[in-house]
């Protein structure tokens, strides 16, 4: 803007530039890099030397062009029309810059992030004279059939309205609202700008005692999360990490979505984008993308719009946050975040930490899982963030600096495993290295709402796959004829478990989602069909008539039993294996 003095190169090193005479500038202000008004950030600041982080392709910068300084920081626009859109790392919409520039993204492009033109039906919710404090509610409009945007109060404004437009159509800048402050008048408008490095504020947190229903049995009865929660998925390369992300995105029961594709490969961020439009939300029968916001930013885009891509993400989920919302935002992946890290802070010549990352790695990954959690908003309303990112260890190493620092802060671990994967048994996530720390919180949830003696069965069953694996290493070695029978229904019981409810059918219409009360059911036959071969084989039953049982057969049925109609036939088979057992 012309009130700043102008700087000028003096320094390009890859995404980072150095520029002098900037006297006056703030830490992460944005400026205007170039001939081209390239978008970039200060991060660093010598007396009147800026160091910038530039969010596009630097080449042909050179040493002398000006550096213009714009006196913001780098912010994302919050109004009607972010739902169903596909932005890049800073809030720049992917399908408006195709119109503009064709398939290739051209440098220095200026496109907004919403439509500043179109006009939206608003909805007043107060009358004049009414006194309002931060946060309260003035309107609301319908942004998709499935999303209600409330429009707030900005930070650290209240007073007694002024003027209020009559219900219509509106663009997001026409002034809607007058309020009359202690000092002054505000006029405010569907638009509101926020910084991304910023969180927004709230009341309190509150105790994540909500589970996260995700329809995919292995997580919601043997690693929970809550509403509020933050997890991890570690796994390399063909493990799975994207279908589970895919499978929490259409089936979890979170209001709104927020995918971020952090630094992935091309043709995995194309697949989300071409899959996610076609996704029908199952809960309201309207394409999923009305309540999905996605970020896309691949691995040959500007490392610097890749740091700067998961603030952008959680910053959106904020806003849906404090409106009362539940939000999952799904990252995808942190590795490639901690990569583009590694890579500025090469270009600054900093100290290196732990193979090259740098020191400040665990402080910058705890920053972000932080701003997770179910909270009381500032307008008096419950929302919350749960944010689930998954991480690409080179070669599967879980001992690496990204994996360990996640697992320092989350507490939810789900550990995909290469040799389940290549068994083909998915979701491919390792039930003895996995834990969930929200497992003894949820409790109350369950037994309230599905059925008593929830975190007892699930721990029965834990124990029975723990034995299953330390058997295995004498099987190996003697062979499974030589176990003992009460260890041989051990393993039969722990196969049944581990075949028939762990595994699940993305694919499958039925299996892809189970509701938590089938999955109660299930786990519930199926550690009774447990203690009743155990009790036959006690008895001198021989284990393979047992397993010739008709009822044997319709255990491994029950996944893909209709969810509305599970009830009566999972009766008729409980009595069917009563009656088998005791015919023995």
């Amino acid at each position: 803007m012309s009130e700043f003095k102008k700087g000028k190169i003096i320094k390009v090193a890859g995404p980072v530039v150095d520029a002098d005479g900037m006297t006056g500038a703030m830490m992460y202000e944005v400026v205007k890099v170039g001939r081209e008004g390239l978008i970039g950030e200060i991060i660093r600041l010598d007396e009147d030397v800026a160091t910038i982080q530039v969010y596009e392709e630097t080449t042909g910068l050179m040493p002398g062009e000006q550096v213009e300084r714009t006196g913001e920081s780098l912010s994302v626009e919050l109004a009607p029309g972010l739902m169903g859109q596909i932005y890049d790392g800073i809030q720049r919409p992917l399908e408006l810059i195709k119109e503009k520039t064709g398939d290739f993204i051209s440098r220095g492009v200026v496109v907004p992030a919403v439509d500043h033109d179109k006009k939206w039906h608003f909805d007043p919710t107060v009358e004049m004279g009414d006194s309002l404090n931060y946060g309260a509610i003035f309107g609301t409009v319908q942004e998709t059939p499935v999303v209600t945007l409330k429009l707030m109060l900005p930070p650290g404004m209240s007073g007694k309205i002024e003027h209020i437009a009559p219900e219509g159509e509106y663009t997001i800048d026409e002034v809607i609202c007058r309020l009359s402050t202690s000092n002054k008048t505000e006029e405010l408008r569907m638009l509101q700008k926020w910084p991304v490095r910023i969180e927004r504020p709230f009341v309190k947190k509150q105790e994540p005692v909500l589970p996260l229903i995700t329809g995919q049995r292995i997580l919601d009865t043997f690693f929970p999360m809550s509403k509020g929660g933050t997890a991890a998925i570690p796994g390399g390369f063909g493990t799975g990490k994207t279908v589970t992300q895919h499978e929490l995105a259409k089936w979890s029961d979170a209001d709104i979505i927020v995918y971020i594709g952090c630094g992935e490969r091309g043709n995995e961020m194309t697949d989300v984008l071409t899959e996610f439009p076609k996704l029908i939300d199952p809960r309201t029968g309207e394409p999923l993308m009305n309540r999905t916001i996605l970020i896309a930013n691949t691995s040959n885009m500007p490392v610097a719009a890749r740091e700067a891509s998961i603030y952008t993400g959680i910053t959106l989920a904020e806003y849906y946050r404090d409106m009362g919302y539940d939000i999952a935002l799904l990252a995808d992946s942190t590795s490639r975040w901690a990569e583009a890290l590694r890579e500025i802070s090469g270009r600054l010549e900093e100290m290196p930490g732990e193979e090259g990352y740098p020191a400040y790695l665990a402080s910058r990954l705890a920053n972000f899982y932080e701003r997770a959690g179910r909270v009381i908003t500032v307008g008096e309303r419950e929302g919350s963030i749960s944010v689930v990112g998954a991480v690409s260890p080179p070669g599967g190493d879980l001992s690496e600096p990204v994996t360990q620092n996640t697992l320092r802060i989350v507490k939810v671990f789900w550990a995909l495993d290469t040799d389940l994967a290549d068994r083909r048994h998915f979701p491919a996530i390792n039930w003895l290295r996995s834990y969930s720390l929200y497992t003894s919180q949820v409790k109350e949830w369950w037994d309230t709402n599905v059925g008593e003696g929830w975190l007892d069965m699930r721990n029965e069953a834990m124990a029975l796959l723990q034995k299953e694996s330390e058997l295995q290493e004498i099987i190996q070695l003697v062979g499974p004829d030589a176990l003992p029978p009460a260890e041989q229904v051990v393993l039969e019981a722990a196969r049944i478990i581990r075949e028939d409810f762990l595994q699940q059918n993305a694919f499958h219409d039925i299996d892809t989602y189970c509701p938590g009360k089938k999955q109660f059911e299930m786990l519930r036959i199926m550690l009774k069909h447990y203690r009743l071969i155990k009790d036959g084989v006690a008895s001198g039953v021989p284990l393979e008539k047992i397993r010739a049982l008709r009822s044997r057969t319709s255990l491994s049925r029950m996944a893909t039993t209709p969810n509305d109609a599970y009830e009566e036939p999972f009766e008729r088979l409980e009595k069917e294996m009563v009656q088998e057992m005791k015919g023995l």
